[in-house]
């Protein structure tokens, strides 16, 4: 497997991770202390990092800049974030999540394109 795919497949994972450790307990931790949700989002969030540190090692050793895995992070997350918003979260459908799409498209054409 590709440098580039292993990494996005890595940072997908670590994504998953990352989004029910910053608002799961928004859901599911409602009526307990901040400070247990705290700690639970924490070992949540060790294994989010357990695969970010690899993937961004990999894609940067791969030949992707800083930048580049910075905008590829943003539009793994936002991929990730909507589904978790309407499934899990029960959010209602928002246009805005297309158009904010739409603007990380035009992200990745500047960062990934030379002009």
């Amino acid at each position: 497997m590709s440098p580039m795919l292993r990494t996005i497949a890595l940072l997908i994972c670590s994504n998953i991770f990352m989004t029910f450790a910053w608002y799961g307990h928004l859901n599911k931790l409602n009526d307990k202390k901040w400070f247990i949700a705290a700690f639970i989002s924490w070992g949540i969030a060790l294994f989010e990092y357990l695969l970010q540190v690899p993937a961004n090692r990999i894609g940067h050793a791969g030949g992707l800049s800083l930048a580049q895995l910075k905008i590829m992070q943003e539009v793994i997350t936002l991929s990730v974030f909507i589904p978790f918003a309407l499934f899990f979260m029960k959010e209602k459908w928002n246009w805005n999540f297309l158009w904010a799409g739409f603007c990380m498209l035009g992200a990745v054409y500047f960062m990934f394109f030379k002009h």
